[in-house]
């Protein structure tokens, strides 16, 4: 079965729960697959716990012992991405000669991996745009991993990318950056999803952009010492 194209390497999948027998992780592999084909074919509505059951072939009781809820599934499944997007760049990491290039170049080619399959990108987006308390964790853990992504491709250390999470410590402006830039992305792709922008292409643009803005700064008239402070 298919993987989610978050990235185009096909070896690393995101942690399971420890402690799960052979088995288990088998029947766990079969529901979240089964969750991305039916994404893949009929986007986030498509996903339905009983029909995710019946394609993986578990009881709807037991699939409920491995995920909480479709966006459990989704979520589980976008991070599954974020692993093979951190081993492409890290076999070939985001080109360019200064960090705005490069930047722009992450933004590129993780925009690209994840809207290969419409369907499944905008499911994708949705689920992780949730606002359930269960799955807060799971997204904050996600975008920390994004912003490690960012941040290697700042300082271009693609070893940065396969380290321990928990070792990654960005400066405060690197945070406060990768934190900016990760919250235009997703407002651009949740544009995109809800169609206030149909266009996948925007995207990379409006975040060559905002790379250009948050790193060379505006260049709209320079500020004067007496401008007012918000």
């Amino acid at each position: 079965m298919r993987r989610i194209p978050l990235a185009m390497s096909s070896s690393a999948t995101a942690s399971p729960p420890p402690k799960l027998i052979a088995s288990q992780l088998r029947r766990m592999r079969r529901i979240v697959d089964a969750a991305v084909e039916l994404a893949e074919q009929g986007g986030f509505d498509a996903v339905r716990l009983r029909d995710v059951a019946e394609r993986s072939d578990v009881a709807l009781g037991t699939l409920y012992k491995y995920f909480r809820s479709k966006e459990d599934i989704l979520l589980f499944a976008f991070d599954e991405g974020v692993t093979r997007l951190e081993q492409s760049l890290a076999a070939r990491p985001a080109a360019g000669g200064s960090p705005q290039e490069r930047v722009t170049a992450f933004f590129r080619r993780a925009t690209r991996g994840l809207l290969r399959n419409t369907h499944l990108g905008g499911a994708l987006v949705r689920a992780m745009s949730g606002s359930e308390k269960e799955t807060a964790q799971q997204i904050a853990a996600s975008n920390r991993r994004i912003a490690r992504l960012i941040v290697a491709s700042l300082r271009d250390e693609p070893a940065l990318m396969t380290g321990e999470l928990e070792s990654f410590e960005p400066s405060a402006d690197e945070a406060e950056l990768a934190d900016a830039l990760t919250g235009v992305w997703f407002a651009a792709l949740i544009g995109w999803v809800i169609g206030a922008d149909p266009d996948p292409a925007s995207i990379p643009r409006k975040m060559r952009s905002a790379a250009k803005l948050m790193l060379e700064g505006p260049r709209f008239g320079a500020a004067t010492s007496d401008s007012p402070e918000d």
